[in-house]
C-alpha cells in the first residue's frame, strides 16, 4: 500500500525516492541499527578470512551474532552469500565475537551482553525479494535464524523497513529451532516458556498466561523468543519482555506516551536499551491496565 499524508483534509500519496547506490542503503540503516532493528553496529565491511567482506556486523539485545547484507534491487544471490558468511563466523571461536563486543561498544553495553554463539542471525535487506529468495530462505530456516526485510525510501527523508518473514522463528514457538550436539558442546541451556513460567507463584502463571495469550493476538506477525533472561515478543524488533519472578511479572516496554496513572517507570537512558519503560503485575486486576501499555510499545514498532 502506498503511504499518503493528509494536507489540509487532502490524501497526497508519498513518491517513493529511489536510493541510486547499495552503499546508500548500508550508510542509512547502519548508524541507526540500535534504533531500526534493535541491533548493537559492530563492523561496516569486515573482512573475513576466507576472503568476503561482511556487509555489517551487529550483535542484537538478546546477544545473537547478526550478519547484514544489503541489496539495492532484487538480487537471488544475497542469501547464499550471507550463508556462506555464516559458515565463516561459525567456525571461529565465541571469544573472537566477544572480542569484536568489548572492541566496538561501551563497557557497560558490552559486560550486560550475553552472546548467544550457537545461534547468529542472518538478515538480508533488499528492495524487494523473488519468489526463489523466499522459498530458499523458508528452506534454510528449519536449521538457521533467517530474516528477509524491504525497505522503502520515500521523498521527505521518510524510510521505512518491514519484514517480509521471519523464519525460523514462527508464531507461538517456544523456542527456535536448535542444535542439540551443538548446545551440548557449547554448554548452552535452552530457554523455554515453560523455563520462565515455573519461576513464578501459582497466581503468576495464572497472570502470566492470560497475559502471553492477549499479547499473541495483538497480531498474527507477533514472534514469541524465550532468551536467558526473559520472553521477549517482538514484531521487527522487541516490543514487550516479560520477566517472571515468584510474586510478580516485571516487563520492559517502549513508546509509552498515555499513562495517566503512572505505572510505566522511565530506565535510566545510561542502559543504552531501546526498552526504556518497566511496569509490573502483582494481580490479575493489573492486567487490563498493563495490555494497555503493552499496547502502545506494539505501536510503537508496527
Amino acid at each position: 500500500m502506498p503511504l499518503y499524508r493528509n494536507v489540509e483534509g487532502k490524501m497526497e500519496q508519498i513518491r517513493q525516492r529511489p536510493l541510486p547506490k547499495e552503499k546508500d542503503l548500508q550508510k542509512l540503516i547502519e548508524p541507526n541499527l540500535l534504533e531500526l532493528l534493535d541491533i548493537h553496529f559492530l563492523e561496516t565491511e569486515y573482512s573475513t578470512t576466507s576472503g568476503g567482506r561482511i556487509d555489517t556486523l551487529g550483535v542484537d539485545i538478546n546477544g545473537a551474532p547478526v550478519i547484514i547484507e544489503y541489496k539495492r534491487n532484487q538480487n537471488d544471490n544475497v542469501i547464499n552469500q550471507a550463508m556462506s558468511y555464516r559458515k565463516w563466523l561459525t567456525s571461529q571461536k565465541s571469544e573472537f565475537f566477544q572480542m569484536l563486543v568489548n572492541q566496538n561498544l561501551p563497557e557497560k553495553i558490552a559486560n550486560d551482553i550475553k552472546i548467544d554463539w550457537p545461534h547468529p542471525r542472518i538478515i538480508c535487506i533488499a528492495e524487494k525479494f523473488g519468489r526463489f529468495d523466499v522459498d530458499t530462505a523458508d528452506v534454510i530456516s528449519a536449521v538457521f535464524r533467517v530474516e528477509l526485510v524491504t525497505y522503502r525510501a520515500y521523498e521527505g527523508d521518510i524510510f521505512h523497513l518491514e519484514p517480509l518473514t521471519t523464519l525460523g522463528e514462527r508464531q507461538n514457538e517456544t523456542a527456535p529451532v536448535r542444535n542439540k550436539d551443538a548446545d551440548q558442546a557449547s554448554g548452552s541451556v535452552v530457554y523455554s516458556v515453560d523455563f520462565h513460567r515455573s519461576r513464578g507463584s501459582t497466581e503468576v502463571q495464572a497472570i502470566f498466561d492470560e497475559l502471553r495469550s492477549r499479547i499473541l493476538a495483538l497480531g498474527p506477525e507477533v514472534i514469541e523468543r524465550p532468551v536467558q533472561a526473559y520472553i521477549g515478543y517482538r514484531t521487527s524488533k522487541n516490543f514487550v519482555e516479560v520477566q517472571i519472578q515468584r510474586a510478580r511479572i516485571k516487563l520492559f516496554l517502549r513508546g509509552i506516551v498515555d499513562d495517566p496513572q503512572g505505572r510505566a517507570l522511565k530506565v535510566a537512558d545510561a542502559r543504552g536499551y531501546t526498552l526504556n519503560y518497566e511496569t509490573m503485575l502483582n494481580t490479575m486486576a493489573d492486567l487490563d491496565y498493563a495490555m494497555r501499555l503493552v499496547e502502545q510499545s506494539y505501536n510503537d514498532v508496527t
